[in-house]
């Protein structure tokens, strides 16, 4: 195998290179027009993303790093790559983003991807915010002292430089792009180093010396190494002492003293004793203050998810309705029209409905995260993660669990520590995601009406607020008893960078808002709308003649009372299915769920949602509108006029919301999350014990509600 390796493939691959909060993700947008959430806290790219540039140009965004010398998953993933030729990422050419305004932080791992011998070019980024804090750069000057290095300013924001940038690329890529030793490199070999570098030369036939040295440091856990190889350099690495911890050292402190010269030549920035960030942060970061700004915005997300987005839901919801009893009148009653009233439309407006709440709350995240204030809840609240047993980058997961668990417990790549890694993918189910928002949107106008209090606070949004705090509280709990059960394998700290302030880009946050729109309804309305039509076949047949045994005793029941045609059809279509599958299957599950003041209809929602819980919404859609002979009802107003066949109560009283509600707080209710856990544990075992505390739990809480309330 050999780094010298000239490329002729068809489609030239590009990477982006760069530390966290470089703007790195921001310019993969601007270059190939991709979706790709952009953030200012580490973990957010935490597996490879690529889109296209040009036909012939794939652009790849590489997880950002500190430096080659990996102690993250992130950092090993982008070692990887760029130590293997054939991996299908290896780039032909690197385009090495760095902040221009951070540049002593972020020019370690420049030097370092440079002395691997990749043709390169250096996108100093955020030029607009070094004009605002009155840095001076000689562009030209930092040039001709890294020649053959291009040097390019960008801004990722504005768009400015842009152009030029891709206008180099489409140069550079029309021609023949060779990976090779550069004529000048950063690093210098110790003796020790250097009979490292020959005996890798000789044994795999490396010829870049900084190559050569990173396979020493890291075979253990380099993909494109067999564990014989791995096991064949640990021997050598043994048998002559070679010291890799302190030669990683000294080859990082000798960048430093190499390449921080070369940028107090060229780079001042005018005496300031202190700016507008600055200032922000001793209200923002107050370790008395911060806290309550960051309580009171999160007031704000939940406060706007109820108030702002009532009009619309409110106007869908009519519109589906309008058309269920536009159509019922229309059609013949047949079973594709049945299919259609009952089954599609609840399931199609089950999706939508939920959709200006989401928008919402993905805008104002992306706000937060697009100016810099997130990476600020991040170092605030490091100290009190680490008295739960867990890392201030448990924080980043958890945060990213408020949109969904799945790339949550993929961001955890970035915790080093084992013990802290595990216990984060654990909790992070239990931080309330978008899938639960639909549920929560549906209850929680049973636990509270629609008042304001004191004229300001939403009375519903302060109890979505509430679900919220509880998951939180209860994952923190968690994370505690975990902590002191499970063997700690050392610590880990948070190394974090705070950008500076900035305007959040339009651009970046319409894209993340559309980003999450479009996957909840892309994902998660394929599976909603999935098990509507399901349910629709279970609800709408029945064993043998039991469906039109049920119709036939309701129809002679009707007669019995005198009902008119409205009550009669109503208690046609309830009879009916309760004699159905669905029927059959939730009167199974009845006697587990009873105490928890659940019917047979709110079981088959409960097994239904275990593929996605948003399918609660759409289930219950289906089922009442099945049910029901009134098309134009909402979903809620369906449900509220639900009567308990034993009590003669409303179904969905005080202790039956608030039991189902911390229910879908606490239960894992998602086999998606459990294949990730699965993958990311590499065992079964996790996976199992995570549903099992998390369900007994749910079960036992909502129990204990239900059984107290009532």
């Amino acid at each position: 195998m050999t780094t010298e390796v000239v490329k002729k493939k068809l489609v030239k691959t590009v990477a982006l290179v760069g530390n966290p909060n470089s703007g790195k993700t921001s310019l993969f947008n601007q270059l190939t027009g991709m979706n790709q959430r952009t953030g200012n806290y580490p973990g957010i790219t935490v597996s490879i993303k690529t889109g296209k540039i040009t036909k012939n140009i794939e652009c790849v965004d590489l997880p950002g790093a500190y430096s080659l010398h990996a102690t993250s998953g992130d950092e090993y993933i982008l070692t990887n790559v760029l130590l293997d030729p054939e991996d299908q990422h290896f780039p032909d050419l690197v385009i090495y983003v760095a902040d221009v305004t951070q540049l002593e932080k972020q020019f370690l791992l420049f030097t370092q991807v440079r002395d691997l011998g990749f043709p390169i070019l250096l996108v100093l980024n955020m030029m607009d915010l070094a004009d605002r804090q009155k840095y001076q750069l000689d562009i030209q000057a930092l040039q001709d002292r890294l020649n053959p290095v291009e040097v390019i300013p960008v801004s990722s924001r504005t768009g400015a430089g842009i152009d030029r940038l891709k206008q180099r690329i489409y140069d550079l890529s029309g021609q023949p792009l060779t990976v090779q030793t550069p004529d000048h490199p950063f690093f210098k070999l110790s003796d020790a180093e250097q009979e490292g570098v020959t005996w890798m030369h000789d044994a795999f036939g490396y010829t870049n010396p900084y190559h050569s040295l990173l396979c020493l440091h890291h075979h253990q856990h380099l993909e494109h190494h067999s564990e014989t190889e791995k096991a064949q350099i640990t021997n050598w690495c043994q048998e002559h002492q070679f010291n890799s911890l302190r030669l990683q050292i000294d080859d990082t402190m000798h960048r430093f003293d190499t390449f921080e010269p070369i940028l107090h030549q060229v780079k001042s920035k005018k005496p300031e004793l202190e700016n507008a960030s600055d200032r922000a942060d001793r209200l923002l970061t107050h370790h008395i203050a911060g806290p309550i700004v960051f309580l009171l915005s999160m007031v704000v997300v939940f406060q706007a998810i109820f108030s702002w987005a009532s009009y619309p839901m409110e106007w869908i919801e009519s519109a589906f309705g309008y058309a269920s009893s536009t159509l019922g009148e229309t059609l013949p009653a047949t079973w594709w029209s049945s299919l259609l009233i009952d089954g599609i439309i609840p399931g199609i407006a089950g999706i939508l409905v939920f959709i200006p709440q989401i928008a919402i709350l993905f805008f104002i995240i992306s706000l937060m995260e697009e100016s810099g204030y997130m990476a600020r809840a991040v170092f605030m609240f490091d100290r009190v993660m680490q008295r739960f047993g867990l890392n201030g980058r448990s924080l980043i997961s958890l945060i990213s669990g408020g949109a969904c668990a799945i790339p949550a417990i993929l961001s955890t790549r970035s915790i080093s520590n084992p013990k802290e890694r595990l216990i984060t993918i654990l909790v992070t189910p239990f931080i309330s995601c978008s899938a639960r928002i639909p549920v929560y949107a549906v209850l929680v106008a049973f636990v509270i009406p629609p008042v304001t209090i004191w004229g300001i606070f939403n009375a519903q949004g302060l109890v979505f607020m509430g679900l919220y705090a509880v998951g939180i509280l209860v994952a923190m709990l968690v994370s505690l008893l975990l902590s002191k059960t499970m063997k700690s394998q050392g610590s880990s700290y948070l190394m974090i960078h705070l950008p500076e302030y900035k305007m959040p880009s339009l651009r970046n946050v319409s894209l993340m808002v559309y980003e999450s729109v479009r996957s909840f309804v892309l994902e998660a309305g394929k599976i909603i709308l999935f098990i509507s039509l399901i349910l629709w076949v279970l609800s709408s047949y029945g064993p043998g003649e039991k469906m039109r045994l049920a119709e036939a005793q309701a129809t002679e029941q009707a007669q019995d009372q005198q009902l008119d045609d409205a009550a009669t059809a109503n208690l046609i279509a309830s009879q009916k299915m309760e004699a159905s599958y669905a029927g059959h299957i939730g009167k199974w599950m009845e006697p587990a769920i009873r105490p928890l003041g659940y019917d047979w209809k709110i079981g088959i929602a409960l097994l239904t949602s275990f593929a996605a819980r948003e399918v609660f919404v759409g289930t219950m859609a289906t089922i009442y509108s099945l049910g029901s002979a009134d098309d134009e009802l909402t979903i809620h107003d369906r449900m509220a006029k639900e009567v308990d066949q034993v009590t003669g109560k409303p179904r969905y009283d005080l202790a039956t919301a608030l039991s189902l509600l911390l229910f879908y707080v606490l239960a894992m209710q998602c086999i998606s999350t459990l294949a990730v856990v699965r993958k990311e544990t590499g065992t079964w075992k996790w996976p199992v014990i995570q549903f099992t505390m998390m369900t007994g739990l749910a079960y036992l809480v909502a129990l204990a509600i239900y059984q107290f309330l009532s």
